[in-house]
């Protein structure tokens, strides 16, 4: 990598601050709120075929405007709007289910069982060649725009439907999601071969500051069309919403107005940083680290992978929300910490798999047995989370970087890449399932613990209490 294209990779890690500072500020005042109030207005209806109807269409919505799906859509050599369409609708489908759990005050690890036995079912009669695919569909569906809607609408709804769980029944909707376009993909996979997938994003010809100006832009103008197209829909929704229901007061509509125009400054900065300057960067440093040693590839990606938690915007909006939901019972520094460690295993697991071709299969279903297993043992919040986690750690940044990164190194080594470097993104969702509820089970564990010490203590007290003191 030249001193030009080091430059190039400089001006994308700025605009990705920028961006991410931008887009936060979004998410605070404007695709929050607009979650809160459509997902408290809509739960109001008495008409169940209404509600259903409208988070279905909601989900495709959100689904549409995720740029994370936009990015995996273009590696590979499905039509691109195929691709998209089908994981919206099964975004929408699951979107419906996760609101019938709600309603019907279904346990969240039952919805789980359920349905990812179908999805081990369908890896039965998938063609190979896509799972790998079908599981970065699901981790990728739930990025910057997906995340802090989805929530901020199950939340609203949990409180209206939601009963006395309805702090549990915050989480979990995010997870339930993610399932949609796996099995969405695993079924196209039934119809539609896919053998091939797009050129790797390599570095242009970078020979002067002119070639970095013009790189920029003439992505720029790209995805601001793009975000704009993406948040279209989303806000016509919100805004026809407020003209016959939510009818805000004129301050707050303008305060909601100008956050969404934070929210699309920020996302189409964001996305010009880490496309221009990330995805190449990614190809480049894994073809270049798997020259050097296959096994190499392990321990860099783990760092990369570590570090890369800061960098997705979707998880400061989840650790946020935890932290409130929660009382602080789970602070955000905690939950940083255990998606850092996540994140370092998932990426070093995914670099195993380019370094010898371990099929997927081998981590996947295990990973899912052991992940619904735990469920019956933890908290049922702390399974929502986890669940939510493991598609929010999947962001913009792993499929910008760590997925090229995986791509460039499998090339480099002369892997397959659609089979050894695809599925990245579906490891890094996996790992966080596991680890964080780990951390329920050590929570509970202590609990009772300190529970059962208390209540020896309270029994030896009232032992003393009872003694007879005799005088002499």
């Amino acid at each position: 990598m030249d001193n030009f294209a080091f430059g190039s990779f400089l001006i994308g890690a700025f605009l990705l601050i920028v961006g991410t500072t931008l887009y936060s500020l979004g998410v605070d005042t404007a695709i929050e709120p607009i979650g809160e109030h459509i997902g408290y207005k809509i739960s109001h209806t008495k008409n169940i075929i209404l509600l259903l109807l409208a988070v279905f269409l909601i989900g495709c919505f959100v689904t549409i405007a995720e740029p994370d799906l936009t990015v995996l859509a273009n590696q590979v050599s499905i039509d691109t709007w195929t691709l998209i369409i089908a994981v919206a609708v099964g975004v929408g489908v699951f979107m419906i289910i996760a609101v019938l759990r709600t309603v019907l005050k279904i346990n969240l690890n039952i919805v789980f069982t359920v349905f990812y036995c179908i999805t081990f079912i369908l890896l039965i009669f998938a063609d190979n060649s896509i799972i790998p695919l079908a599981f970065d569909s699901g981790g990728v569906t739930t990025g910057p725009i997906t995340v802090p809607f989805i929530m901020t609408l199950s939340a609203g709804i949990s409180a209206v439907i939601g009963g006395s769980k309805s702090q549990e029944n915050s989480f979990g909707t995010i997870g339930i999601c993610s399932i949609g376009p796996i099995m969405v993909i695993l079924i196209l996979s039934l119809i539609i071969k896919t053998e091939s997938f797009a050129e790797l994003t390599v570095f242009s010809e970078i020979n002067s500051v002119k070639d970095i100006f013009l790189a920029y832009l003439y992505a720029f103008p790209v995805y601001l069309k793009e975000v704009g197209i993406a948040l279209a829909p989303i806000t016509a929704f919100f805004l026809i919403m407020q003209v016959f229901f939510i009818k805000l007061p004129t301050k707050r509509l303008i305060r909601i107005l100008i956050g969404i125009l934070y929210t699309y400054l920020g996302l189409t900065l964001f996305l010009t940083g880490v496309n221009v300057g990330f995805m190449a960067t990614g190809t480049y440093i894994g073809a270049q680290v798997a020259h050097v040693n296959r096994y190499l590839i392990i321990p860099i990606g783990m760092v990369v992978g570590a570090f890369i938690v800061l960098a997705e915007p979707a998880i400061h909006i989840l650790n946020k929300q935890v932290e409130e939901i929660t009382g602080s019972m789970i602070s955000r520094k905690s939950m940083f910490t255990v998606l850092m460690i996540s994140m370092a295993l998932a990426v070093g697991v995914s670099m195993l798999r380019v370094s010898t071709g371990i099929n997927i299969l081998y981590i996947i279903v295990p990973g899912y047995v052991i992940a619904i297993a735990l469920s019956f043992f933890v908290p049922k919040i702390f399974t929502g989370i986890a669940f939510d986690s493991g598609g929010v750690a999947s962001g913009p940044v792993t499929a910008t970087f760590l997925l090229p990164f995986a791509m460039g190194a499998c090339d480099a080594l002369g892997g397959n890449i659609l089979a050894d470097a695809f599925g990245t993104v579906g490891t890094v969702a996996l790992v966080p399932l596991i680890v964080l509820q780990v951390l329920g089970l050590s929570y509970k564990i202590k609990i009772h613990r300190k529970s059962s010490a208390l209540k020896r203590r309270n029994a030896e007290l009232l032992a003393r209490e009872g003694e007879i003191i005799e005088f002499d």
